[in-house]
């Protein structure tokens, strides 16, 4: 069964400047099969642009398990901003891509 909706169902996230946080994606979702991660990008998306901001947001590497996706850490966001985290991977011959908002705040 493949998801029509590429959000994740948490919806828009909120997260402190000061925290890190290594957000998850269940897979289940999209695809039975066991992920491969082709890859992580965080945009800043406040003004309407998409604003690769991956290598001052994102630290680390991700992981998997089962169908579960642990992303790096997300950290160093600026209050006010909003973020796009975009994860691409291959699952069951498919490749996916869905996304999580989050909003960074004080």
């Amino acid at each position: 069964m493949t998801q029509d909706n590429r959000e994740v169902k948490q919806g828009q996230l909120r997260q402190g400047v000061d925290e890190l946080i290594a957000r998850t994606i269940d897979t289940t979702a999209w695809s039975s099969s066991a992920p491969t991660v082709t890859g992580i990008v965080a945009y800043d998306i406040t003004d309407g642009a998409r604003t690769d901001v991956s290598a001052t947001v994102l630290v680390g590497s991700s992981s998997v398990l089962g169908n579960v996706i642990t992303l790096p850490l997300l950290w160093a966001l600026t209050n006010g901003r909003t973020y796009r985290v975009e994860v691409k991977f291959t699952s069951g011959g498919n490749t996916f891509e869905p996304y999580m908002i989050v909003k960074a705040e004080l």
